[in-house]
């Protein structure tokens, strides 16, 4: 992109410099790389420290029981991962069990890293992003219960991340142990998803201007289900209908830049979007007077070079309130959706055992990209299958989804069968 000046043509022997005498230009120079020295020392600690934290959190959280970040399974999930062939894998994924220490709770996501630094921006929103959320949820308790002056006294000088280490860990989140009502919830992501865009932009460590992640995130507390979702990686639920056949329900919406009003944002604000004639089916975004870096979605975290134009990090949010009928639900990146379909996906969940489930649909998703698509690359899949009923341990192939039944959301993200979901369309124009 473009390039800034550089102080190359500005030296000690060029411009007013060389009319100084020697002694005084050689004592400015020398006092410029002085100054120099500090800013990259300043910068250097900045980094360091940024780092530090990083590295900390990073080992507290690696001892977290029940968050599981890698393949694997627990009594309530099954999640797994695999590199496809473009390269390192930038999917990441995770289910922490117990979230804000309350026994009913559960945070899956996954994220879709792309562009040179996909991978980092994906795992650091996975770490990230969930103490942020817990950290607003509580401070929008506290808020509500009558508590602001504590809570902003006590927690004012931490950071979202800090706080939330204090308060999953300990005696500090006893005092949130009721349900939080659905519109805190929805505050939360709302902020939880903004603090994050932000601290994505100014990490010192991590090139987000090329490079970003999609997140699709859902908290079940109790019987109640709450998604925020950026970017294409999709949530489906496996239930059942008024026949008792296991059926798919598309509970997210692929924010695609084609999507109409998707587009008209993106154009509002001299974005563009086009499909390129070799792949004429995948809409994306670009630049207004360049043929890049065109990102096939029109929410991410990261991307800053495309958030003026158009590209936005608000979450889209639903809400479902789970009945018996409910069975699972998966979370999955592209990689899986872009050759199953909802229907496929649920009956392989289905007929796996729910430990090995998430594996299963990746080896599924991998065989289809080979048969599918003989000439591409596979790409990388991250997939979290998260079982409603833990005492459910298989299914009657009986009861599985007959032919041509599938339900999914509209364009506008609202469910095409009733009672299944309500849901809150987030589409802000502009960046938060």
């Amino acid at each position: 992109m473009g390039s800034c000046l550089s102080g190359d043509g500005a030296g000690p022997h060029g411009g007013a410099a060389s009319a100084l005498p020697y002694a005084l230009a050689a004592a400015a120079v020398a006092e410029s790389e002085v100054g120099a020295n500090k800013r990259r020392k300043s910068a250097a600690k900045i980094m360091k420290r940024n780092c530090s934290f990083d590295a900390k959190m990073e080992l507290w959280l690696h001892r977290i029981p029940k968050r599981l970040f890698v393949n694997g399974s627990s009594e309530v999930a099954s999640l797994f991962s695999k590199q496809g062939k473009k390269g390192i894998n930038q999917d990441a994924m995770i289910v922490w069990e117990n979230f804000g220490s309350k026994e009913d709770t559960i945070l899956c996501g996954v994220f879709d890293g792309h562009g040179p630094f996909g991978h980092m921006v994906a795992k650091k929103v996975r770490d990230s992003l969930p103490l942020k959320l817990c950290a607003q949820l509580q401070l929008n308790s506290f808020n509500k219960d009558g508590h602001h002056d504590i809570i902003s006294s006590g927690l004012g000088s931490l950071t979202s991340e800090e706080s939330a280490l204090t308060s999953t860990d300990g005696e500090a989140g006893i005092h949130n142990q009721n349900h939080t009502d659905i519109k805190t919830m929805r505050e939360s992501f709302l902020k939880a998803f903004k603090v994050m865009d932000k601290e994505l932009k100014l990490h010192p460590s991590i090139d987000c201007y090329c490079s970003g992640t999609t997140a699709v995130t859902l908290v079940k507390q109790g019987r109640d289900l709450v998604i925020g979702n950026v970017g294409d990686s999709r949530a489906v639920l496996g239930t059942r209908d008024e026949e008792d056949f296991l059926i798919a329900v598309q509970l997210t919406v692929d924010l695609k830049p084609n999507l109409p009003k998707e587009a008209e944002r993106i154009r509002k604000c001299k974005g563009r979007v086009f499909a390129l004639q070799n792949e004429p089916e995948v809409a994306r975004v670009w630049l207004p007077n360049a043929n890049s870096p065109g990102l096939a979605m029109a929410r991410a975290f990261g991307d800053f070079c495309l958030k003026d134009f158009g590209l936005i990090s608000v979450p889209e949010i639903s809400y479902h309130q789970l009945t018996e009928k409910d069975e699972f639900v998966v979370l999955a990146t592209d990689g899986l959706w872009d050759v199953l379909s909802n229907k496929e996906v649920v009956e392989i969940v289905a007929s796996a055992p729910p430990s090995s489930a998430a594996r299963k649909l990746v080896e599924s998703a991998n065989r289809a990209w080979k048969f599918k698509f003989p000439y591409a690359k596979v790409d990388d899949c991250a997939v979290v299958c998260l079982f409603l009923n833990s005492s459910s341990n298989h299914y009657s192939a009986s009861t599985l989804i007959p032919n041509d039944t599938q339900t999914s959301v509209n364009q506008s993200g609202i469910r095409n069968r009733k009672d299944f979901c309500k849901s809150v369309d987030m589409d802000h124009p502009g960046t938060l």
